[in-house]
């Protein structure tokens, strides 16, 4: 298909009202699509699955959560779907999406540290089956548009080798919405925008990558026949991310917010929004609708500096509160046996793994050890949720709590090591969770924020290291209850330590000064050689060495200390 691709102006000139043109109009769609009716054949009983992941939306942004963010459809997707309203993601990018692609916990993939870096000779470990793999096993067709985020530091790590047959957008992190570039310091900028495994130059204007992401979806379901093959289409937006960065014609709707990194994030969302909008026209439009499930997910919950909101919850993106790993969620389609409901079962983004390969017929061996559950019949009928617990994470090299120790862990657990972990209604905090305060809306009336938000930041005593909350009787964490119920603490520091025995070691290299985009082109993209395997297997061992070497260190002198006193 022709793809007339038109600059940032002119593009903007042909918006009508509230939706914006994608290159083609409508009816030149449409008469393609009455083109093709003949081309149909028998319907697959096997579901089109479009996976739409947003970044940084935080718990509150969204019109039903009663954010003053406009978002009509994501409202209307939601209330005619199932809102899932006790699911968890992971605190940062790449944890949240490599769980996603695996079904497995980021203990069992090495990736329970931080995010993977632009410049770490790091990814999604290749022995690892991903989603697409197996469902493209099951005979789907599946594609790849928006931010990867999951290492590219030799091309087996690409999304075209990791099972999509084809991609566009973006490896890092963040980056320019226009320009599509990214510094990762002094010397280190480059070109992010891929098609396939190569530098998209050709295919880019400087468009708003929000629409641009929305566009390349809906060229897909246009070239796609969905009477013929099963599709999976895995959108992952790279919006609300900062840098925060919007078309004007969307701040207009928000005069009334004075906090300018507020009025831009609504804006963005806002933005978003409409882009969905045009997406499931599109798929109703080209045949998919009544035979698609569509998932909606956030990363990780929102960055209140840069705008989001997690009110009512307490913390942000970045830590383990329920504000930082709460997203908003829901699943919309035809298919749905309860439309117009909500999913308070345990739902973590693991499940969507099993939960998606069972849905599209595939298989799931045993040797894939995941840790998601097939959660469709507790989403769809309401029954209970397969899923009792979430390890939400063991990171054996943050350790920054001061005063953890094993004796505050009943000789269990050594406190100092951030972990978290929920069971049943019970959630279980140890080490530095991350920021811990609430950020009501009216923070964000204000020009600026400032480091005294307002009245509900909380001083804990020094020396704590360990935190329970009964997070059904109290979701936004106001009650630690660690000290009610020693009992509670100690079986869940027992299910801690158990899950920590089948920890792989972290993957967490140092950074490398090749991938400097100034050595490929000025595009950001894979440097290292096959070759050197064996050095990076040496790096991560000493990385893994070093980081143990320092703990034993920090142990040793505690001890001494101890002594001394």
């Amino acid at each position: 298909m022709l793809i007339v691709w038109v600059p940032v102006s002119l593009f903007l000139s042909f918006i009508v009202s509230q939706t914006w043109s994608v290159q083609m109009s409508w009816d030149n769609w449409d008469s393609k699509l009455r083109n093709r009716e003949n081309d149909f054949d028998k319907p697959s009983s096997q579901p089109h699955i479009v996976f739409i992941l947003v970044d940084d939306q935080g718990f509150r942004d969204v019109g039903y959560h009663g954010s003053e963010i406009k978002t009509p459809t994501l409202d209307r997707l939601a209330a005619q779907g199932v809102k899932l309203e006790n699911y968890y993601v992971q605190p940062l990018c790449s944890p949240s999406r490599s769980q996603l692609m695996t079904g497995r916990y980021q203990i069992h993939t090495g990736l329970q540290h931080s995010i993977i870096r632009a410049t770490q000779p790091n990814c999604l470990p290749l022995e690892n089956v991903t989603l697409p793999q197996k469902l493209k096993q099951a005979g789907y067709s599946t594609h790849m548009v928006g931010k990867w985020h999951l290492g590219f530091y030799k091309r087996r790590c690409l999304p075209t080798q990791r099972g999509f047959d084809t991609f566009f957008g973006s490896l890092l992190g963040s980056g320019d919405y226009y320009s599509h570039y990214k510094c990762e310091g002094p010397g280190m900028c480059g070109y992010d925008l891929y098609e396939g495994e190569e530098a998209a130059w050709e295919q880019d204007r400087g468009l708003y990558s929000t629409m641009m992401f929305t566009q390349k979806a809906i060229s897909i379901l246009a070239d796609h026949n969905p009477r013929v093959q099963p599709l999976f289409l895995y959108l992952a937006f790279q919006a609300v991310h900062s840098p925060l960065q919007v078309p004007a014609r969307y701040l207009e709707r928000y005069k009334g917010i004075p906090n300018l990194h507020r009025r831009k994030y609504a804006a963005m969302v806002s933005c978003l929004d409409e882009a969905i909008h045009n997406l499931t026209l599109a798929l109703k439009r080209y045949g998919y609708y009544d035979n698609t499930v569509i998932v909606y997910s956030s990363d990780n919950g929102g960055q209140p500096l840069a705008g989001g909101s997690n009110w009512p919850l307490r913390g942000s993106k970045a830590t383990y509160w329920e504000g930082g790993i709460r997203a908003v969620g829901f699943v919309h389609s035809p298919l749905l046996v309860n439309k117009g409901t909500k999913c308070r079962s345990l739902v973590h983004i693991t499940d969507w793994f099993p939960t998606l390969v069972t849905l599209g017929e595939g298989t799931l061996d045993e040797d894939l050890n995941l840790d998601g559950y097939d959660v469709w019949e507790a989403i769809s009928e309401g029954r209970p949720s397969p899923r009792q617990d979430i390890l939400h994470n063991i990171d054996p090299i943050y350790i920054k709590a001061k005063n953890g120790s094993w004796k505050a862990g009943y000789g269990l657990w050594n406190t100092a090591i951030r972990a978290a972990l929920r069971v049943g209604h019970w959630k279980l905090l140890t080490g530095v969770p991350g920021y811990s305060d609430w950020v009501p809306p009216q923070t964000f009336s204000i020009q600026r924020l400032t480091n005294r938000w307002h009245k509900e930041l909380v001083h804990w005593g020094r020396g704590k290291s360990i935190w329970l909350f009964n997070i059904t009787a109290d979701p936004y964490e106001r009650v630690d209850l660690s000290q009610r119920y020693p009992h509670i603490v100690k079986e869940m520091l027992i299910r801690l330590a158990q899950y920590n025995k089948t920890a792989v070691p972290v993957r967490y290299p140092a950074k490398d000064l090749h991938s400097n985009p100034q050595y490929n082109g000025g595009v950001w993209g894979p440097w290292y050689k096959e070759g050197q395997e064996k050095d990076e297997r040496y790096n991560n061992l000493l990385t893994n060495h070093l980081g143990k070497s320092r703990w034993k260190i920090k142990s040793k002198s505690r001890k001494i200390k101890r002594k001394e006193e």
